[in-house]
């Protein structure tokens, strides 16, 4: 993987989640707590687990401990505060783009997984992993809109989904 590369796959990330915060800010009052049958149980469970799921990767590469013990901690309960930390995190991952060279993206990191494994992969594989891992948990939150009823989330910043009364 090359620096324009990675810069595009962090922006793209970037992109999605504010396309994702801003639909899920526009749903009904208490829909982001509302119980789901998925592994994080809500929207905002599962956003969480996006955020700490990133902030493990940072600090694997910055090689410190990020003090996490489980994948399903809710950090920040309320959407705002959630959406900020996420806002930083993602800038983070642009900002450390800017920082590498095509040659320091290839260099391996070892880590240990929140479960106690060991692994190793190199700096690009861990910005892929985190790039993927968001849009997949981005869907899991595009699947309660529609078990919830309501449409799709949309890149429409003054589109408020549609949701059929309950």
């Amino acid at each position: 993987m090359d620096i324009a590369t990675a810069t595009m796959l962090a922006r793209y990330r970037a992109w999605g989640d504010k396309i994702l915060f801003d639909s899920v800010a526009a749903l009904p009052p208490g829909d982001v707590e509302k119980p789901h049958r998925t592994r994080f149980k809500t929207i905002i469970g599962t956003l969480n687990h996006n955020l700490l799921i990133d902030l493990v990767w940072q600090a694997h590469i910055e090689g410190r401990d990020h003090g996490f013990t489980a994948r399903d901690l809710v950090i920040h309960p309320d959407l705002p505060t959630l959406w900020a930390a996420q806002r930083a995190a993602g800038q983070w991952w642009i900002d450390w783009c800017g920082t590498q060279t095509d040659r320091s993206l290839e260099e391996p990191v070892r880590f240990r997984f929140i479960d106690g494994g060991d692994g190793v992969m190199t700096r690009s594989a861990i910005l892929l992993h985190v790039v993927i891992h968001g849009s997949y948990h981005r869907g899991y939150v595009a699947e309660m809109f529609y078990e919830d009823g309501c449409s799709k989330p949309c890149g429409e910043p003054k589109v408020r989904p549609t949701c059929r009364s309950r």
